[in-house]
């Protein structure tokens, strides 16, 4: 049973190019994965991701309609195991599941998945609570992002940019033949705001299409010898691919505001609160400054 339905926001879904979106950041999310041409999705639920499975269940008509497979997984590994389609066809599939609780559940399905590549862009998208108000254990997903070689993106909390991250995630996926995970924290789950919208976009290659015409390749298969090669494959060719994509589609943003004496290098997930931080600490020397002169002028 979904936790409240969603059934009047999801005609949000609907709307096309250079029309404004305004809502929550699940619905943002989800309306990316329909501009960026995804053909299957699936997950398991828990907070703070879980009603993104709702949005995505309520939303079956327009999945329908485009073409796009979705499946509420018995379990986060069914759903890691679900990814496994975008290893021999171009297809673009998401999953989704609760922070490293999932990820571990799942961690079988993920290495293997990283250590044969992907054909098709593969997002995992994972939802992250760790922090004062977390519910689970103080552990992180990079860690396990790092060990497998997945490459992982912490967007901003801000509509556009966690748009433009789940678009730019398949991309990076494909140019690099590498499963991305996309690092969802509490406050973008929930944040409203509005961006630009795009058409959604009919998958080029579907499920049906992998089901008439199969195709396997041996050398996908996570079994030595392959595996030996994928490790060199990942270190040789995946690696700087990604790196490559990543600094001509300039995914690392860079806000200066005009400043060049000084930097702080954060994931995007952390620039919300450092900016507010600084604000604050930017008022309170204002107002000491304000009581120095008040005392000195007496």
């Amino acid at each position: 049973m979904a936790e409240r339905s969603f059934a009047a926001e999801v005609e949000k879904l609907r709307i096309g190019a250079g029309e404004e979106f305004a809502g929550e950041g699940i619905l943002a999310v989800t309306k990316a994965l329909l501009q960026s041409g995804v053909a299957y999705v699936g997950g398991y639920q828990g907070a703070p991701i879980s009603h993104l499975m709702d949005v995505l269940g309520d939303a079956h008509e327009i999945l329908s309609e485009l073409g796009i497979h979705f499946e509420n997984s018995a379990s986060e590994a069914t759903a890691g195991a679900m990814l496994a389609a975008s290893v021999h066809y171009p297809l673009r599939g998401a999953i989704t599941f609760k922070s490293t609780v999932g990820t571990n559940v799942a961690s079988d399905a993920l290495a293997n998945l990283s250590s044969g590549g992907v054909t098709g862009g593969a997002l995992i998208i994972v939802g992250e609570d760790y922090g004062e108000g977390s519910s689970i254990m103080q552990e992180r997903s990079h860690a396990f992002a790092m060990k497998s070689q997945i490459w992982l993106l912490d967007p901003r909390p801000n509509l556009t940019a966690i748009v433009d991250m789940v678009e730019k995630g398949f991309q990076l996926s494909e140019a690099s033949n590498t499963p991305v995970m996309l690092e969802l924290r509490l406050r973008s789950c929930h944040i409203h705001g509005k961006f630009t919208a795009k058409d959604n976009v009919r998958p080029k290659f579907t499920l049906a299409d992998a089901i008439n015409n199969p195709r396997q390749d041996a050398a996908r298969v996570v079994l030595p010898p392959a595996s030996f090669a994928h490790e060199q494959e990942k270190v040789n060719v995946r690696w700087p691919a990604a790196v490559k994509f990543i600094k001509e589609n300039k995914l690392n943003e860079v806000i200066n505001d005009g400043a060049e004496d000084f930097g702080i290098i954060l994931q995007g997930g952390l620039y919300n609160t450092v900016i507010r931080s600084f604000n604050f600490s930017v008022s309170l020397m204002s107002m000491e400054i304000a009581r120095f002169r008040s005392i000195s002028s007496m």
